[in-house]
């Protein structure tokens, strides 16, 4: 292989497309219902992150198997402020999410939060990372 490969984007295979939607609206991500089984949002960079359903799958691989148990990945995202971590941390529990780890502020000089979509898959919140606090460690 002499060609590098991009990201196009992230599929998620999902058992409730509306409630998915729903949890990644409250994200802010403009979402296109393509059809009953499919939906996609196209992000700035051009990356996309689809959703298709059980149905969607098995039309093209009819001997998908849906897993069993929670899922095992997780979608990061970067908001604007350590504050809005917190907000849409709120937002999203107060909506019916599931909390996955409260906001908090690890190593890596960002604040973070993890809640769980609607199929188990585990969303990431961070902050941009505090520049400042990381030459203060650099110093000391």
């Amino acid at each position: 292989m002499t060609q590098r490969a991009d990201l196009l984007g992230v599929y998620l295979f999902v058992r409730d497309l509306d409630a998915t939607l729903g949890f990644y609206s409250l994200l802010g991500l403009s979402i296109e219902k393509v059809s009953r089984v499919f939906a996609r949002a196209i992000m700035p960079n051009g990356s996309a992150i689809e959703f298709g359903c059980a149905e969607l799958t098995r039309s093209y691989d009819p001997e998908w198997q849906e897993p069993i148990g929670p899922a095992t990945n997780t979608i990061n995202f970067e908001l604007p402020s350590r504050a809005d971590v917190d907000a849409t941390y709120e937002a999203l529990v107060g909506a019916g999410h599931k909390g996955h780890v409260a906001p908090c502020d690890p190593p890596w000089q960002a604040r973070f939060a993890l809640v769980d979509d609607p199929d188990g898959n585990i969303v990431g919140l961070h902050s941009p990372r505090d520049r400042q606090a990381e030459r203060g460690r650099e110093r000391a």
